[in-house]
């Protein structure tokens, strides 16, 4: 295995998931907030669950975003 690649792609990944989950996360605030679903001092939980498939991996990360 090569570990300057590896680690290259695992970085890509970990970007890409990072720079989308905002974005999605921001739209459904946003949008939560719009309709009244959200209290603007609230706060809303969050999770990812990360899957290597074929490795029987499974992780989930949660967390609480406050919004003020």
């Amino acid at each position: 295995m090569n570990e300057d690649e590896f680690n290259m792609q695992v970085r890509k990944f970990l970007k890409e998931v990072g720079v989308t989950s905002q974005r999605e996360i921001e739209k459904a605030v946003r949008e939560g907030l719009e309709s009244g679903k959200l209290d603007p001092n609230g706060s809303v939980k969050a999770s990812v669950l990360l899957k290597l498939d074929g490795l029987g991996v499974e992780h989930t990360v949660e967390t609480t975003i406050k919004l003020s």
